[in-house]
């Protein structure tokens, strides 16, 4: 069975997240995705802790499903097309910061677990360390290694992913806090590393320039912080989708197939550069400058192509895809084409009405993007079906986030659309 999984997400109780990030919603918005596991996201976080134990149930093979009163009541919420089981990972996001080397470090670190005995344990040793009530994603004054030794004193079956593991200010290989490889990070239990996290702004393609990553599988995930930002990355498997077979996936490869990816120019740590002075620039600018933002002098934030460039021993036209890379497709989120079809705000009401119509007359998100034939997208909406087209084809126009600012990945360029032919059609109207 081939499905997808979103096993980086977060709850209600993190900082800066919706208030709609409850199970009901993950719930909800996972069956429009089209995805099949998703991420608790939070799961050390006391009370966030109490309401999976209340909401959940165990399948019997690692994983969770909401109780089947729960589960019904949403289902009849749904497009036809869109009802199908949604599995629920324990899963949690611990940000540690410590010194070591001279230097302060900042990681991000995913943490999973197959039962709740064993979400007890990590909760009740990382409570010795810090304050996990605070914040959905805990920060911890620990060193990387010892969180993932307590990872896996958890239990036999839990493991670490290093998080979003270029990513500036808080990854493994970041670029202002991070390390220059997986091994610095984690010591002498690196080799209990076994996948890494590409993050919104790299690619596989720039991961397999590092020649110290080829042992690790590539994950993707959304590292959503509103349900509906559910699957803008995910991993696909081929394998039963339970957490023991996604595990082995992870690790041996049997049963792994791949990632879809953000465009990476559009995650908003891709290029160097100053956002207070509206200052993007590629690495050769920063280097001829130092460092420094052109405007003010301030230094700017190294961004991931950067830092892939400053670790990469390997050339773009000489990085294949390693023993352990699976295959990899490039998307931009169903709203954002929407959008510019349209031509209003991605979080406009014609877009939310059109993303709706589209789900039910289609399928979830994901389907309508990578798998639906392009002749029934046209036959729903021309432009759509063309958005969808260039999409897969890679045809896509880039203007490259940097220092905390996202990119835009469009598919038209000005001037090409229609005004008159974009509102055709019972989707749009």
């Amino acid at each position: 069975m081939v499905f997808l999984a979103d096993l980086h997400v977060h709850s209600k109780y993190s900082r800066a997240t919706s208030r709609d990030l409850d199970l009901e919603h993950l719930f909800w918005w996972t069956a429009r995705k089209g995805i099949r596991v998703v991420g608790t996201g939070d799961c050390v976080h006391p009370v966030w802790l109490s309401e999976i134990k209340d909401k959940l149930v165990p399948e019997g093979n690692g994983l969770f499903r909401l109780k089947p009163d729960i589960e019904a009541d949403i289902l009849q919420t749904l497009p036809a097309a869109c009802r199908h089981p949604v599995s629920f990972m324990l899963s949690t996001e611990i940000s540690t910061i410590y010194k070591k080397g001279d230097k302060t470090r900042k990681i991000h670190h995913l943490i999973y677990a197959a039962d709740l005995a064993a979400v007890d344990r990590l909760a009740t040793a990382l409570a010795g360390i810090g304050n996990i009530a605070s914040d959905g994603r805990p920060i911890l004054g620990l060193d990387s290694r010892n969180l993932l030794e307590i990872a896996l004193d958890s239990g036999p079956d839990s493991y670490l992913v290093p998080a979003h593991i270029w990513t500036p200010w808080f990854a493994a290989l970041g670029s202002r806090s991070g390390f220059d490889s997986i091994e610095e990070c984690y010591g002498d239990l690196a080799d209990h590393i076994f996948a890494v996290e590409t993050g919104l702004s790299s690619d596989p393609a720039m991961n397999w320039r590092v020649s110290s990553l080829d042992r690790f599988r590539l994950t993707s995930n959304s590292d959503a912080h509103s349900p509906s930002k559910l699957g803008r990355e995910a991993t696909r498997f081929g394998c039963t989708p339970d957490y023991f077979a996604i595990r082995r996936a992870l690790e041996t490869g049997d049963g792994y197939v791949g990632t879809v990816e953000f465009f990476p120019e559009e995650g908003k740590y891709h290029q160097d550069g100053h956002r207070a002075c509206k200052v993007r620039l590629t690495p050769a600018e920063t280097i001829a400058l130092g460092g420094l933002c052109p405007v003010c002098g301030h230094p700017v934030t190294v961004g991931v192509a950067h830092r892939v460039e400053a670790l990469a021993d390997r050339a773009e036209d000489e990085a294949p895809p390693p023993p352990t890379a699976g295959t990899t497709s490039s998307m931009v989120p169903l709203p954002e084409i929407l959008s510019e079809i349209i031509g209003v705000g991605v979080a406009s009401k014609a877009v939310t009405r059109a993303y709706d119509r589209t789900l039910a007359a289609l399928g979830p998100e994901l389907t309508v993007l990578e798998e639906q034939p392009i002749e029934e997208l046209a036959t729903a909406h021309p432009l759509l079906g063309e958005a969808v087209a260039r999409l897969r084809a890679g045809r896509v126009i880039r203007q490259a986030g940097y220092d905390g600012e996202y990119g835009v990945i469009r598919l038209f360029e000005d001037g090409e659309l229609d005004r008159g032919a974009k509102k055709a059609g019972p989707l749009f109207a």
